[in-house]
């Protein structure tokens, strides 16, 4: 398939910039369907912005409604709970005993897992508990 340089239009600053045979022959090869939308300038700006953290085009962290294990009250998670993992409340995760016996094999596992999730929540200060 041959290619030629085009010439397209950033939707930001409306400048036209030129789309290279090399840049198309990269797009095809990773099956992309659209053609970029902004000029270098603008795509760097932009992704200076994402890392900066200003919010300008960040999405929102995903919330999910769920109830806790172990005491059922519901509570609200910063990630999608994957289906037959325990999530546990703060107040439940709290409540452990810091020097239980340590289980082992798949259990050790999953509650490493849940425990290192609460406390990025904690951390983040995002779990929440409603009294609905």
């Amino acid at each position: 398939m041959d290619f030629v340089d085009r010439t397209l239009k950033c939707v930001e600053c409306g400048k036209d910039f030129i789309f290279t045979a090399g840049e198309q022959l990269f797009f095809h090869d990773k099956q992309f369907s659209n053609d970029p939308k902004r000029c270098k300038d603008c795509k760097n700006k932009r992704s200076a912005q994402r890392r900066k953290g200003d919010g300008a085009g960040r999405r929102s962290a995903t919330e999910t409604r769920t109830h806790c294990s172990q005491c059922g009250v519901e509570t609200t998670v910063p990630f999608r709970p994957t289906q037959g993992r325990p999530v546990l409340c703060r107040s439940c995760f709290q409540a452990q005993p810091a020097a239980a016996a340590a289980p082992t094999g798949e259990v050790a596992g999953e509650q490493a897992a849940v425990e290192d999730q609460v406390r990025e929540q904690a951390s983040a200060g995002a779990v929440t508990h409603s009294s609905e």
